[in-house]
This record gives C-alpha cells, structure tokens and sequence, in this order.
C-alpha cells in the first residue's frame, strides 16, 4: 500500500523517444480525368467514338454517320450564328439528332434537336440541364435516352 501512495516519476517525452519519421512519400499524380480534357479534343477523341460505340455496338445501328461540326443551329426560328455541334444521322437521312454546346465545354448550356425523314427540326430542348457533375457516361447516357425517347432504337 506504501507503494500507491508513493508519488511516480514522471514520463519521459514520448516526442523525444520516438524515431524521426521519414518523409511523407510523394502521392503519384493522377492523370487528368477525360472530361477535364479541351474542349474538341473531349469531344473528337472521347465523346463521338463512346457514342458510336453505343448507338452501332449496343443498339444495332449500322449506318451510323456521326459528326463533330461548327455550323448555326438547324431550327426553325433560331439565331445562325455557329455552335459546336454532334451530329448523328442513320436509316438513310429518315433520322437525325443534333447535340448542340451553346459554350465550348461539356459543363456548359446544352440543347438537343431531332428530326426525321431529312425535315428541319422545329423542337429543341434542353439537355443535361440538371446535372451539376457532367461525365462521359453520363452523357452517353443521356444520348441513348432521348433517342429512346423517341423510339428510334430497336428495344422500342
């Protein structure tokens, strides 16, 4: 019992006692994600090749034309001056749909148009509208579901 009442000797600094720690290794930079890629390059190299992918491969289309062009919006009542633009035509011209960047980046105000049998579009809408964090996928996605949309793939 003498023993607990008996004051202990204090702790050495464990700081003093412990070994130096080496220095933090140097973490491996990650490569730029796809979508933080310019512009046209994301869309030449990543977007139009993934879509054709999808729309041939996934959903059976085998004339496909898909083009990445700068020219004025094809709608009806709608300003000429030049966009960016995604084009896919199929079934001999009888269907097109357009995917227009209204700013040069994929985060940027989208609009989609469609047509059939070579007529000018006289819709347009939004696209990807809602979405705050834009992918690849995510907008592949959103292609093959407004040509569902219409009906236009075999699954419908």
């Amino acid at each position: 019992m003498a023993d607990e009442s008996t004051p202990k000797a204090p702790a050495a600094n464990s700081a003093d006692k412990a070994p130096a720690k080496a220095p933090a290794k140097a973490k491996k930079a990650k490569p730029p994600k796809l979508e933080d890629k310019p512009f046209a390059e994301f869309i030449e190299q990543h977007f139009v090749p993934a879509v054709r992918t999808a729309l041939e491969k996934e959903e059976g289309l085998n004339d496909l034309q898909l083009s990445f062009e700068n020219q004025p919006i094809n709608v009806i009542g709608v300003d000429k001056d030049s966009y960016p633009q995604v084009i896919g035509c199929w079934a001999k011209g009888a269907r097109q749909f357009n995917i227009t960047f209204l700013e040069e980046s994929i985060t940027g105000p989208k609009i989609y148009s469609f047509a059939t049998n070579g007529a000018t579009p006289s819709t347009i809408e939004q696209f990807m509208g809602d979405e705050r964090r834009v992918t690849l996928d995510l907008m592949v996605l959103y292609v093959l579901q407004r040509i569902r949309g219409q009906k236009w793939l075999k699954g419908n």
